[in-house]
């Protein structure tokens, strides 16, 4: 769990104060181990038998997201630090999928890839990266800009507004991470460091980043209120993963504002891990998805909510209502087969198939009922004898 360059976002003088403080004392636990910057977490073991001590003793975080990381996948771990999570989700997603840590604090950085080959060795195969950049910014290749700042020194203003155009070229040509190229999205105990005026375009990275059916799965440390500015205001405080911290419900609704659907809290711990002036923090595991956007599609299709709720509203503001046949388009269809859905719709496709070049166009803005007869077909007036409910070989009734 490492983010360094990031802070609050109060006044100019205070943010380059905690920007300092997270990096500084994130550079130091690389070195030697801060047992206050990490809450209990409990990892599968076998996992970590591949994983050098050294990492192990230095790896802070507040939680485990990679049980959500499946084979194949390709994984982005934001604020990888010393490289645990990595590690662990390169053993899980196999020698088909691929791992890119990121954080920005060298000594973090140095340590993840001091045990590249070691780990390699110990488990078959080599399918993880570590890569020099900002979790804000994950178009930003620090390693490059590094490059380009030892030819061409800041030494004015004028060299400074160049950067910002180099900045911006870099971005364009060689993008840390490309868009829509990451299956799952990690993170453990780091958004919290990102300072609120970059929080948005953090959410809106992770987004950008995963592919259309991708998942971010997120463990970080929330507030049950809202943190008051003095307590912002102490860099120890925020460089501890505590005044930074996302009030639980804000925290939710940043997903919901970068165009996940599906958010569910998938882990809350009941104690709180640090209780301040009687404000609780403790640990949460959030996975979203991306995928809703595209267009709606009417093909005749419908779904039954199946309970146990009288009646669930989605992202869109869509309502089912239990046992009831709702009209859907032909995304939301699909996307309600797929995970986090599964098991809660009965899905009823028509008779007749409606190919997508007769598909006309669905308004979604109204939910409504779906007429049998029109998945049934209006003329449909077959005849069937008494099915055998009760199985092969059985007698019924």
């Amino acid at each position: 769990m490492t983010q360094t360059v990031n802070a609050m976002g109060l006044d100019n003088g205070r943010e380059v104060s905690a920007e300092a403080s997270v990096y500084g004392r994130y550079a130091a636990a690389a070195q030697q181990f801060e047992p206050s910057l990490c809450c209990p977490v409990e990892y599968r073991k076998e996992l970590l038998e591949a994983i050098p001590h050294e990492i192990l003793e230095r790896d802070y975080g507040c939680g485990d997201p990679t049980p959500f990381v499946c084979e194949g996948d390709t994984v982005l771990d934001l604020g990888s630090g010393g490289g645990k999570l990595c590690y662990i989700a390169a053993q899980v997603i196999g020698q088909r999928g691929r791992v890119i840590g990121v954080d920005c604090n060298a000594e973090m950085l140095a340590l993840a890839r001091k045990h590249q080959d070691a780990v390699a060795r110990r488990i078959g195969f080599r399918n993880f990266e570590f890569r020099y950049g900002l979790i804000q910014d994950l178009q930003l290749d620090l390693d490059r800009l590094q490059t380009e700042l030892q030819s061409a020194p800041i030494g004015g203003v004028s060299d400074y507004l160049a950067l910002r155009g180099i900045e911006d070229r870099l971005r364009a040509q060689h993008p840390l991470i490309e868009s829509e190229s990451v299956d799952c999205v990690l993170s453990n105990c780091v958004l919290n460091l990102v300072r609120q005026v970059d929080r948005q375009r953090l959410f809106g990275e992770i987004f950008r980043v995963l592919k259309v059916g991708g998942r971010a799965a997120i463990s970080d440390i929330v507030s049950d209120e809202t943190v008051p500015d003095h307590l912002r205001c102490d860099s120890t405080l925020w460089s501890g993963c505590i005044s930074g911290a996302f009030r639980e419900d804000e925290f939710l609704q940043a997903f919901e504002d970068a165009g996940f659907h599906g958010i569910e809290i998938a882990k809350r711990s009941r104690d709180p891990w640090q209780t301040v002036e009687g404000i609780e923090f403790r640990s949460i595991t959030v996975v979203a998805y991306k995928g809703k956007q595209g267009a709606c599609l009417e093909r005749n299709q419908a779904v039954v909510y199946r309970g146990p709720f009288k009646q669930v509203t989605d992202d869109d503001g869509h309502v089912y209502y239990r046992g009831k046949r709702m009209a859907v388009c032909d995304k939301t269809f699909r996307l309600l087969g797929r995970a986090p859905y599964v098991g809660m719709f009965e899905p009823i496709e028509p008779r007749e198939a409606v190919g997508s070049e007769d598909a006309k166009e669905f308004d979604c803005r109204k939910m409504r009922y779906r007429d049998p007869r029109q998945t049934k077909g209006h003329d449909y007036d077959e005849t069937t004898e008494a099915l055998n409910a009760c199985g092969d070989g059985e007698q019924c009734c």
